[in-house]
């Protein structure tokens, strides 16, 4: 096995400025040529690709580790080969989760690294300030973080993609989820004061009627004191929160309601949502505690699952060992199907053979539910299951939904066996 060589350089203790690269170790290689143009990024023999993450800042503390997964397992495809014959290097720039840092940093990325193809872009403010140039420019921009409706715009962005379910599915299936279970709730909401809450309360209100929510309360991420807001929600007698929150959130209103000494049920979006991350907020000897019975959405693989074996194997061997959560196996996972995509655009890829692979429904993936996307979808996920945390463990539950229009279906589990080595082909 080849000697692993970190993809990522991170700045030790601080942002440089706000267009500090941090870039991949190999150097470029000269681009194929395809008729009588260059592809960019494309070399005889590597196919370099980029993205801009919050490696410093907020979000940080939540997601620096996400692009480290992705990069893990582009080492590990490098070391049996790569695709159709082409290493991928992954060029990661830090923009702070500030969008104008991200603005500079992507347009480095084109510009001047020539890169082929923008992958799993992180935020919905950030990315959005790019989302234009990266269309006009004629990049594709694959499978963005952030469950925006902004990227399943067809026509008006045809080099997007999503790749989280959306925020509108997640409210959704969460409200119906507690519908279900249990119909004479009292069902109120917790959500971050932007497109992440307000598409979230869209979804919950498709299942709820208008008003269904017994109270709405939001905040912002620049203030870590949402002790006003679970104050709100104990007065109004709440007995299931859904909570539009990243990890960072969900953990404040977990343990300020606890310190309330009310005890209410907790339903999280997927990014609000992960056991191992929760707990490292909360602590081990109160967040087993708090977080039993935690409810929440996913799509992707979860522990037991073949697919969670072999990420931890190349954690170990190419992230030196990194905490595994969910972000690992969200990481890997873009990383797997970038992969799959880049397998089927073709020995000699361009631009349009890459969009045009993810377009043509062919796409797998790794995860619970079908892929949805599709000439007129350029959504991953039209739906998610449950999960539920019982003594530790987080894992799914029988009860999954997929939002068709605007209506709720109650759907099977369908997860994508591993086949092979977790390396994709053209077959």
């Amino acid at each position: 096995m080849a000697q692993h060589r970190p993809r990522i350089l991170r700045a030790a203790l601080a942002v440089v400025g706000a267009g500090a690269l941090v870039a991949g170790a190999a150097g470029c290689s000269t681009p194929a040529v395809t008729g009588a143009a260059a592809v960019p990024g494309v070399g005889d023999d590597v196919i370099t690709i980029g993205s801009h993450q919050p490696l410093t800042g907020p979000a940080a503390a939540g997601y620096s580790s996400i692009s480290a997964a992705t990069s893990a397992y582009f080492d590990y495809v490098n070391d049996h080969g790569g695709i159709n014959g082409r290493t991928i290097e992954y060029l990661v720039e830090d923009d702070g989760y500030n969008p104008a840092n991200t603005q500079t940093v992507v347009r480095k990325l084109v510009q001047e690294d020539e890169v082929f193809a923008i992958l799993n872009g992180l935020g919905t403010a950030t990315h959005t300030s790019v989302l234009d140039y990266l269309n006009q420019q004629e990049v594709p921009d694959l499978f963005v973080a952030s469950g925006s409706t902004n990227w399943n715009q067809p026509e008006e962005y045809p080099w997007t993609y999503g790749f989280n379910a959306d925020y509108v599915v997640e409210g959704a299936a969460l409200a119906q989820h507690a519908l279900d279970t249990q119909p004479d709730a009292v069902v109120c909401l917790l959500g971050q004061d932007d497109d992440f809450g307000d598409e979230f309360i869209e979804g919950a209100e498709l299942v709820l009627g208008e008003g269904g929510l017994a109270a709405v309360e939001r905040y912002s991420v620049s203030n870590q004191d949402v002790a006003a807001q679970i104050g709100a929600l104990q007065a109004a007698g709440c007995e299931i929160n859904l909570l539009a929150t990243v990890n960072g959130f969900s953990a404040l209103a977990l343990g300020t309601a606890a310190k309330l000494g009310w005890f209410p049920q907790w339903y999280a979006s997927s990014s609000g949502g992960d056991y191992p991350t929760l707990i490292g907020y909360l602590g081990e000897d109160l967040g087993p505690k708090l977080l039993q019975g935690f409810t929440s959405t996913n799509y992707l693989p979860m522990e037991g699952d073949a697919w969670v074996d072999l990420f931890r194997t190349i954690n170990d061997e190419y992230n030196g060992g990194a905490p595994f959560d969910g972000n690992t196996i969200y990481g890997m996972s873009v990383g797997y199907l970038f992969a799959e995509a880049l397998a089927k655009a073709g020995d000699d890829p361009t631009r349009q053979s890459l969009v045009d692979a993810v377009s043509s429904g062919d796409l797998v993936g790794n995860g619970v539910l079908p892929l949805a996307f599709g000439a007129d979808s350029h959504a991953a996920f039209h739906g998610v299951g449950i999960t539920t945390v019982d003594q530790g463990v987080q894992s799914y539950t029988d009860s999954a939904y997929v939002l068709e229009g605007d209506t709720v279906e109650s759907v099977e589990l369908d997860p994508v066996p591993l086949e092979g080595e977790g390396i994709p082909t053209a077959d």
